[in-house]
């Protein structure tokens, strides 16, 4: 399948960085710490956490890796020796549940953790080389071989001769995030044991399989969302890797990671310190600002040769909320330079047709209204059934999907996003799975976009729905929808708006706190509202969070939103 995305073009960059990577192969982890500032408040907070863990008092996420790049930078023992015992305790653990006949803790959740677990084992042999035995060695050499071999052979993995395969999920898919922990433990063991087998996988098959389908999704950014997409930080810090260790730039071979800085910059609301709720948010129900997201676009930006990306970049580091990481175990990743303060960018429409997405805004100040549109693939387990879906912002939530106010972040049905909501005997018809669906887009001036999205794709032919386009135009802070559909036989169309505060109804108006929702057509619309919190049940907690439900027409809606004028009242802008 991944063969079909490989252009030409493609075909002739990766053609030459493999000719670079032949002729400057080696045998360790190089990675490149010109930019670490041992002076800076970054390296003092990332040192303060790893000399926790060496007075026995390490912090949550330690891990071996972080002591091992206090040793790479300081040369200081202790933190050798933190990093070998650490790495040690790892395996002995794997080599108890081995001799017990069992698959080790590195083969959990199908191998989620293979990725951290072998780049510790690998920086540590690597870099601390002189505090291990030759036994040592031999025995976490062993360990990590199996494990990368058992990735990649699924249906023949084996610890200690007795078989354990398992279903190998997310090994052929160059978009999932499971996909990306395989790499890095093959990347990072194939590094320090100078293997031509696994190097010579990734520089034949996964590096261009990799970058082949990067190419495919032009805009950047992840099909898999906001909180599963923010996975390629790690994809991008092997990109860094690779190039300081292989002297081959396979970050800079598309124009994904120059892509990303723009599309995660639009997906950030006006305020910085949230992003747009895009598919399953398993972490955190709301898309808060963290470190993940810091790490990302610092990884990018380190990566980028592009002027203008990297001064983007640093605008948004600048700028967002999540300054210094939250967590200790991230600290390590925030030695990148974030650079000079930088700009914003110019434009204030952003689409990005690889994943589907639409970002438009009134400007770049804190006040500004922003809105985000789905119309694209929906192809990856962890994306939702929101294509039509839409998202507005101004000072907070106006309307958004109801998934960010639950316990899971997981709810996925159409039933929970800003589209219509199409019903046949009293059942919701799905979309599903495999589907893509279009939109063409015509910015305008001050963020103001006009998107026109075909979407019966997304029903795969079902036929209870026989077309559906949705028309958005969005201009001087006011959005209006206009949809436009054939329904089956028995099927109905509800126009749904999920928002934080119940809606007000009056007539064919309704008001959610700073929204106000008219719907101008047609005339005869019912309104209803539904609170959120009395559908909680075995399964699912719904915290807080209102829809509004507008039904009556046979052939189509259109409805407006705009402030209701209390945000203003407010003084807020």
């Amino acid at each position: 399948m991944i063969g079909q995305f490989t252009s030409a073009r493609c075909a002739r960059i990766v053609c030459g960085w493999l000719l670079c990577l032949s002729a400057s192969a080696q045998a360790a982890i190089t990675i490149d710490f010109s930019y670490v500032d041992q002076q800076s408040p970054e390296f003092q907070r990332f040192k303060s956490f790893v000399d926790a863990a060496v007075a026995n008092n390490p912090g949550y996420g330690f891990s071996a890796a972080d002591a091992a790049y206090m040793y790479r930078l300081t040369g200081q023992l202790q933190y050798a020796t933190l990093a070998v015992q650490t790495v040690e305790a790892q395996v002995q653990e794997a080599e108890l549940a081995i001799a017990a006949g069992n698959a080790p803790p590195i083969a959990g959740d199908q191998y989620l953790d293979v990725g951290p677990m072998i780049e510790d084992l690998a920086l540590t042999y690597d870099w601390c080389a002189a505090h291990t035995s030759a036994a040592q060695r031999t025995r976490w050499a062993n360990y990590a071989e199996q494990a990368v071999w058992n990735v990649w052979h699924n249906n023949q993995a084996q610890w200690g001769g007795n078989a354990h395969p398992w279903a190998g999920w997310g090994v052929d898919d160059p978009a999932n995030n499971y996909h990306y922990s395989f790499l890095r433990a093959t990347m990072y063991w194939g590094l320090t044991s100078n293997s031509a087998t696994w190097k010579n996988l990734l520089q034949n098959e996964k590096w261009p399989e990799q970058l082949a389908y990067t190419a495919s999704i032009p805009g950047g950014g992840s099909e898999e969302g906001t909180a599963y997409g923010l996975s390629h930080r790690m994809l991008f810090m092997m990109y860094r890797v690779w190039r300081d260790s292989m002297a081959a730039d396979i970050g800079n071979a598309n124009a994904h990671v120059n892509d990303s800085i723009a599309w995660w910059i639009h997906a950030t609301v006006p305020t910085l310190d949230r992003v747009a709720p895009i598919g399953d948010q398993a972490r955190v129900s709301e898309p808060v600002i963290y470190d993940y997201h810091r790490h990302l676009v610092l990884e990018a930006r380190a990566l980028s040769n592009d002027a203008a990306a990297r001064d983007d970049a640093a605008w948004w580091l600048h700028s967002i909320s999540d300054q210094d990481m939250e967590s200790g175990f991230n600290r390590r990743h925030n030695l990148l330079p974030a650079g000079p303060t930088g700009t914003p960018p110019a434009q204030l429409v952003y689409h990005a047709p690889g994943t589907g997405q639409l970002f438009a805004r009134t400007g770049w100040d804190a006040a500004a209204m922003w809105l985000q549109f789905s119309a694209g693939p929906y192809v990856q387990s962890h994306a939702h059934q929101d294509q039509g879906a839409f998202t507005l912002f101004e000072g907070d939530w106006l309307a958004a999907t109801e998934n960010i106010w639950t316990h899971s972040g997981i709810q996925q049905g159409t039933d929970t996003h800003n589209l219509l909501r199409f019903e046949q005997g009293g059942q919701i018809v799905p979309q599903r799975v495999g589907t893509t669906s279009t939109m063409t887009v015509t910015p305008g001036a001050g963020g103001a976009v006009h998107a026109v999205a075909n979407l019966l794709p997304a029903y795969d032919g079902d036929p209870a729905i026989v077309a559906w386009q949705r028309t958005l135009d969005f201009a001087n802070r006011k959005l209006t929808v206009s949809d436009q559909f054939t329904l089956g036989s028995g099927t109905e169309a509800i126009f749904q708006v999920n928002t934080p505060v119940q809606p007000i109804i009056n007539g064919n108006t309704a008001t959610a706190g700073n929204l106000k929702i008219r719907v101008l057509s047609p005339a005869s619309a019912t309104l209803t509202a539904l609170d959120w919190t009395t559908r909680t049940g075995p399964d699912e907690t719904y915290y807080s969070g209102w829809r509004l439900d507008v039904r009556g027409s046979s052939s189509g809606y259109v409805v407006e939103l705009s402030n209701s004028g209390a945000l203003f009242a407010n003084g807020f802008e």
